[in-house]
């Protein structure tokens, strides 16, 4: 089992998913997204594992968002990707994979259906 978890140390829910990802015994890779964002091609990836589009996994209520006028935004799809990997305050947490699985760890207790 190889899982992964795209983490915010700072974010209660993001300690909290790696906390209970721990208690069933997996200790996960560790990407902390802030500091490594994850690439263009990943991002698409994550979005297509998640089976969501990109305006579903910004966070909303960052200044950035606000400031690049995102709700209001015409941008396609691979601009939005960009827009997150440039951006990476801008991507919901945490993100889980597992193999070709990911869920959000929005509540926590998402990411038991993929471990």
């Amino acid at each position: 089992m190889s899982v992964t978890i795209y983490h915010n140390p700072r974010c209660s829910k993001s300690r909290q998913t790696l906390e209970l990802i721990r208690e069933k015994g997996i200790e996960p890779e560790i990407i902390e997204y802030l500091e490594t964002p994850p690439s263009t091609k990943k991002m698409q990836q994550l979005l297509n594992m998640l089976d969501i589009e990109p305006q579903q996994i910004m966070r909303k209520g960052e200044a950035i968002y606000k400031e690049l006028g995102l709700k209001d935004s015409n941008l396609n799809k691979t601009e939005l990707i960009k827009t997150l990997v440039e951006n990476p305050k801008l991507i919901e947490r945490p993100i889980v994979t597992n193999g070709n699985k990911a869920a959000l760890g929005r509540p926590p207790e998402n990411v038991l259906e993929i471990l």
